[in-house]
């Protein structure tokens, strides 16, 4: 099966557990906490299992989860270097548990640490972005992106998550911001669509982990933008650690971008 039509199938297969394993939670969700502080949900867990029986129709291979704990997600990752499923059950917990309609699945195939394709899918907008290697990425089969990007960092609009990046460039940003605004929307998933969509110009995230961007950096890439990690270096997949991570709807606005940040930080 061509790897479009993979990624075809596998928004299929989100659509379904979303209908299914989370929406009967919207709006009734009971947050408690993991042991790193994040949120879980019973809808978390309910969409990891579906995924867990759902994904090998599609392909044989470890799933590595978010909700699994450290040693799972390692023993994964060394065991699916010709093949692995990275998921994220609900991407922007924390948005669901409130009722907030920002929220999404995030499920990519990589193979020896490159996504062959992936699926961001929201439900409440019913908005599924998606790509595949080579083929373009795509919003409920309009091709990405919707429309053109800031000519100019001034001009920009920007996703930024303060949480984790230092106080010196929090502050640099809140006090003189290079940007013309700046939005928040809580689901790191979705943020990279945005950007690739061309609903955000421009980004920064102090510390994403795998699940986070392995279907995202796909997706952006392959609408022609760009992405990099706050030191300058490439975002190479890995489990482990967090990753401080930069994009950008075009290469141009992300150089310009980066060293703005790296001469802030």
């Amino acid at each position: 099966m061509p790897l479009l039509a993979r990624a075809r199938a596998l928004e299929s297969i989100i659509r379904d557990v979303a209908r299914d394993a989370i929406m009967p939670y919207f709006l009734n969700a009971v947050r408690e906490h993991k042991t790193d502080g994040s949120s879980l949900t019973q809808a978390d867990l309910a969409s990891q299992q579906a995924l867990l029986e759902k994904l090998p129709e599609l392909e044989e291979a470890p799933i590595l989860s978010e909700e699994m704990s450290t040693q799972e997600q390692l023993a994964c990752w060394e065991t699916g270097g010709q093949g692995i499923w990275c998921i994220d059950p609900i991407d922007g917990t924390t948005n669901f548990a409130n009722g907030v309609p920002l929220f999404a699945v995030s499920v990519a195939y990589m193979v020896e640490g490159e996504t062959q394709y992936g699926v961001i899918y929201n439900p409440t907008t019913d908005e599924a972005f998606y790509a595949a290697r080579g083929c373009g990425a795509w919003l409920n089969g309009r091709r990405l992106p919707l429309r053109p990007s800031s000519p100019q960092l001034r001009l920009s609009v920007a996703g930024i998550d303060f949480k984790r990046i230092s106080d010196r460039l929090a502050t640099e940003l809140i006090t003189r911001p290079p940007y013309y605004s700046q939005r928040n929307f809580g689901s790191s998933a979705l943020e990279w669509c945005f950007v690739a969509a061309g609903r955000l110009d421009i980004y920064l995230h102090g510390g994403q982990a795998l699940w986070d961007y392995a279907a995202g950096r796909l997706i952006l890439e392959e609408a022609g933008g760009a992405y990099g990690v706050l030191d300058g270096g490439p975002l190479v997949a890995a489990p482990l650690p967090k990753r401080a991570v930069v994009l950008a709807s075009n290469p141009v606005l992300y150089a310009e971008w980066l060293a703005w940040l790296q001469s802030h930080r």
